[in-house]
């Protein structure tokens, strides 16, 4: 996966006001932020075509699709078929994300279920891979923080330097 473009304070603001109104018109957010229209919609179209601003999608909840479990499986894999196992787990429409990661996991897979039986059933087609070693899978009892990003947003729109709280 490639680095999206830095977003600058400016982008953070506007990417704000959005986060707050996320069905605004770019006249509103304009508004909002005071920029120009037309500054707000190239930046916009920026964002998204270097992939700074992600898909819609991540705001569904799966519970509202009926799948009310999350889990994390971590996994082991032959690493000369690392791309062959991603793009079978990709082929899975309960995987929502896979991470790489370093130590004792190759991968971390984040699935959801209907129930047990069918977390059950998704974590057996994962270590059914020919490319996969071992699984370990972690149930998600509660979720205690949200994904969020305004944080991290807000600190970028006041232009504090990424550096200065190390």
């Amino acid at each position: 996966m490639t680095n999206p473009a830095r977003i600058d304070s400016t982008d953070a603001r506007l990417l704000l006001a959005l986060a707050a109104h996320p069905r605004a018109t770019a006249v509103a957010l304009a508004e909002q932020t005071g920029l120009s229209r037309n500054t707000v919609q190239t930046r916009l179209t920026a964002l998204e075509r270097t992939r700074a601003v992600g898909p819609f999608e991540r705001r569904v909840s799966p519970a509202a699709l009926g799948y009310p479990l999350t889990a994390f499986v971590t996994t082991q894999v032959v690493q000369r078929r690392l791309d062959e196992v991603a793009a079978a787990l990709a082929a899975i429409p309960e995987v929502l994300q896979v991470h790489g990661l370093t130590g004792d996991s190759d991968l971390l897979v984040h699935v959801v279920a209907t129930d047990a039986e069918h977390l059950y059933r998704i974590a057996g087609q994962i270590l059914d891979h020919p490319g996969v070693e071992r699984t370990n899978t972690a149930l998600v009892m509660r979720q205690l923080v949200d994904y969020r990003i305004a944080p991290l947003l807000r600190r970028t729109a006041a232009g504090v330097d990424r550096g200065a709280e190390r």
